[in-house]
């Protein structure tokens, strides 16, 4: 299991491409992961058969944990297997995400022996004095279990995971969570009310979970969509929200789209769409209105240097927000091609954890599917995010060259921005959109 990203500790094995005897070519994809961050397809480190699957489909294990190994040579031994009966998360944490080789694969036993030796002294120690190694282990997992663990007022000491040395992985506390059980209370402490998906920690529950009826179809969430679904809950609970809409009008934009269309189309083979004038016009108010680019750590504010731009793709199976590094360094010719490029990868799982993360600001677009205008919730840290209603030919009122009103066909769209109103007040959001909307009115043409 690759580690897909500096701050994640474990990944959901979501599907094989090969099955056991299938010949792979080096880099070919050969499994699919789900992450915190990002689906990922994951090439074979090596050409050769595959030998051996030790991890099955849907199973969430540490990153490092051996999963499959490979016969690199036509004819060669494959390396013993981990012993009977020891599970496949328990794989040494030093081995690589798949063994390329029989000496790698053997190389990795002695580690797992001595693992296995040395825990052997310390879960004989008295239980519950929270010194001994497995307990250490357990306690010890990773932020994302610890930060989902804390908003449901659970005690991971006081559970029993499926990881190494009984490691609570986030399969096991959203497992927890799901099956309505209460939480382990610490002794000596109250009961806890049973953890609600709808409610803040602590919190009662506002009413009972549904129950399927007859002829309903029960399927569990995807990893994506559990994830989805988790990152939109704690983000309602930990930003103040306020959505703020202003009216824009795209003439100008259209007008210029529409004459530059054929030549830039036929230069760069990419298709020009109104999005890049429009992530333009939002970096450059994120410089006038640093503020909306910052993020919040406790009683502090981070103001950000980077402007790093997501933009939300919807997928078949789900959400994803590839990031536009450095967005304020790019023409707009530059920001076609990565938006597209990010675009297009996101839809093959070909985007990696990197290029998923450090977003600062986020532009969705339900506007392509016809919506008028929406409230969308912010992409945590960050403290700001704008979404783009349809694009459409309205009657507007225009002042003309004689100062007399008229009625006028106008392209345009409605903004709205979702912003936390812990360090963004009303008027500083409305400045943001008022410049945004003044900068796309009088886009300039030497600007493309």
């Amino acid at each position: 299991m690759p580690q897909m990203g500096e701050s994640i500790a474990e990944g959901t094995l979501s599907r094989w491409l090969k099955k056991v005897g299938d010949e792979v070519k080096r880099d070919e994809p050969i499994f699919e992961i789900s992450t915190d961050k990002v689906d990922a397809e994951i090439p074979a480190p090596s050409a050769g058969v595959l030998a051996e699957i030790l991890v099955t489909e849907g199973q969430t294990v540490p990153v490092q944990t051996i999963v499959a190994r490979l016969e690199t040579e036509k004819g060669a031994a494959v390396a013993a297997a981990a012993p009977a009966g020891a599970p496949a998360a328990a794989a040494p944490s030093a081995a690589s995400p798949a063994a390329a080789s029989p000496a790698a694969s053997a190389g990795s036993a002695p580690a797992a022996a001595g693992a296995r030796g040395a825990a052997g002294p310390q879960r004989a120690a008295a239980a519950g004095n929270g010194n001994t190694l497995e307990e250490r282990v357990r306690t010890r997992s990773s932020p994302l279990v610890r930060k989902i663990a804390a908003e449901h007022g659970l005690e991971i000491s006081a559970m029993q995971g499926s990881g190494i040395a009984g490691r609570v992985t986030k399969r096991d506390i959203l497992q927890f969570i799901e099956s309505g059980a209460a939480a382990p209370a610490a002794a000596g402490a109250p009961a806890r009310p049973a953890p609600s998906m709808h409610a803040p920690g602590g919190v009662d529950q506002h009413g009972p979970l549904p129950e399927a009826w007859p002829g309903d179809v029960v399927e569990p969430m995807s990893k994506m969509r559990a994830l989805i679904s988790e990152h939109m809950v704690a983000s309602r609970r930990t930003s103040a929200h306020v959505t703020s809409f202003f009216e824009v009008d795209l003439t100008r934009v259209a007008r210029i789209r529409a004459k530059q269309r054929a030549a830039f189309e036929a230069s760069t083979g990419q298709k020009l769409t109104y999005l890049p004038f429009i992530i333009k016009a939002a970096v450059d108010g994120l410089k006038k209105f640093p503020v909306v680019n910052a993020s919040v750590a406790g009683t502090d504010v981070i103001y950000r240097k980077q402007i790093n731009v997501g933009i939300a793709v919807a997928l078949d199976w789900g959400l994803i927000v590839p990031v536009i590094r450095n967005a304020d360094d790019l023409s707009l010719s530059g920001l076609t091609r990565t938006l597209n490029d990010l675009a297009a990868r996101a839809r093959a799982k070909k985007l990696s954890p990197s290029e998923v993360q450090n977003g600062t600001f986020t532009i969705t677009n339900p506007g392509v599917f016809g919506s008028l205008m929406g409230t969308p919730i912010i992409n945590q840290p960050q403290v700001a995010i704008m979404g783009l209603g349809a694009i459409e030919k309205r009657p507007k009122v225009v002042t003309g060259a004689d100062g007399e009103d008229t009625i006028a066909i106008r392209t345009c769209a409605y903004f709205s921005l979702s912003f936390d109103h812990r360090i963004i007040d009303g008027a500083v959001a409305d400045e943001f959109l008022a410049h945004v909307k003044r900068q796309l009115e009088t886009f300039p043409e030497s600007g493309f």
